[in-house]
């Protein structure tokens, strides 16, 4: 007999923008770039897929293409989707 789980999705405790900043932060200084690819879609969904796609001045279903697994966002793109979540990009030294 298995231990009875309940699925888990990040994206619906992700309520403020200070929550996904946390998120998105953590995921960059620990993962990999696909992992932070991956961590843009759950932020993007938790936004609204739909609202990120228009204010990053995409499509709906080219967001969900370059932020799938088997995506490979541009650089502008990835941007352009950091800003629509109300971010920036920036680049710090070590």
């Amino acid at each position: 007999m298995g231990i009875k789980t309940q699925p888990f999705d990040i994206a619906e405790h992700l309520e403020t923008d200070e929550d996904v900043w946390e998120f998105l932060a953590e995921v960059l200084a620990t993962g990999t770039t696909s992992d932070f690819i991956h961590a843009l879609n759950t932020a993007a969904r938790a936004k609204g897929m739909t609202e990120v796609a228009k204010q990053a001045g995409v499509t709906r279903a080219s967001l969900y293409k370059s932020l799938s697994a088997e995506g490979n966002p541009r650089f502008e793109t990835i941007n352009k989707i950091v800003e629509a979540l109300g971010g920036r990009l920036s680049v710090v030294g070590q």
